[in-house]
């Protein structure tokens, strides 16, 4: 499976309750993201790395 080997990562603001988005940034110029409450059986979305990154803008503003 292309997500066996990722390496996932929560934001630096997480608070520690495991109610987390996590992120993979995939060798496929993709981003991986799914909810660390359900990260081994729980959906996973995939972005471009152009629309992952034109939504950390936008939610930056928030």
């Amino acid at each position: 499976m292309r997500l066996a080997n990722v390496t996932w990562v929560k934001s630096s603001r997480s608070n520690g309750q495991a109610e987390c988005v996590e992120v993979a940034f995939l060798d496929e110029h993709q981003v991986a993201t799914r909810d660390s409450k359900q990260a081994e059986s729980g959906p996973v979305l995939f972005f471009g790395t152009r629309q992952w990154y034109a939504f950390i803008r936008g939610a930056s503003f928030c």
